[in-house]
């Protein structure tokens, strides 16, 4: 048996650093299965495979509003990064893929679009890959507290914050169900939390029971506000 971060630096010619780094970022498998620890100690014939990350896409661009397609597995934050005097009117997670809206730093649209996400005037559309069988749908109203430290964790609770999740079944895959999400509030990791503790945790969402896959299967799907509609195309994973 031998770390997996050196296995991996082996069989894939790179450097320890380099391992270590892909690993902690969730982009390695071993054997089909998503590797979380660097440090794990494996088998040597151990088969590795390396995520890659998808290019950001624009969807649109119009006056100080822009509209981009985030990949997995890129923290916002990093995107944000890549468009300089840009800023985030609002996060996703990092293995969350789809719309994520930019404005000019201190614009007026960036201020009028933040108030509108503070008024709830944002309709938010997400596609979830979850275990089970929905078979109809539903309003998950449960408040949720998170608690913050090196990463956030969330649960429902009594003495959260008000939480309200809209779910509707949109197809029927063996023993999984690809849900269409809409949220009316933004908790963190509220959908997340939500499905879970209904007993339909997101595939690959391991931190909140989900079976283990290559990626979160959730998708921010349609985001509209001021009047206007973006979206970003399902990804073929989720599909």
């Amino acid at each position: 048996m031998e770390k997996a971060y050196k296995l991996l630096s082996l069989q894939k010619h790179i450097s320890h650093k380099k391992a270590k780094s892909l690993i902690d970022d969730g982009l390695v498998s071993a054997n089909g299965r998503k590797l979380t620890l660097a440090r794990a100690l494996l088998d040597p014939k151990t088969n590795f495979q390396i995520q890659d990350i998808a290019p950001i896409s624009i969807i649109a661009q119009r006056g100080d509003l822009l509209v981009v397609n985030k990949p997995a597995f890129l923290e916002s934050y990093a995107i944000q990064a890549r468009f300089q005097g840009y800023e985030l009117l609002h996060r996703l997670d990092k293995e969350t893929s789809g719309v994520l809206l930019l404005a000019k730093s201190q614009s007026q649209t960036a201020l009028e679009i933040i108030n509108a996400f503070k008024a709830r005037k944002v309709e938010k559309i997400y596609y979830a890959l979850v275990s089970g069988i929905v078979p109809e749908s539903a309003t998950i109203n449960a408040p949720i507290l998170t608690k913050k430290g090196k990463s956030a964790k969330s649960k429902v609770h009594k003495d959260g914050l008000e939480a309200l999740t809209h779910i509707a079944p949109e197809s029927i895959i063996g023993k999984k169900t690809l849900l269409r999400v809409q949220i009316e509030t933004g908790r963190t990791h509220q959908i997340r939390v939500h499905l879970a503790h209904i007993g339909h945790p997101i595939i690959g969402d391991t931190l909140y029971g989900g079976a283990n896959a290559p990626r979160l299967m959730l998708h921010s799907s349609r985001i509209c506000v001021l009047g206007e509609s973006f979206e970003a195309p399902l990804p073929f994973s989720l599909c």
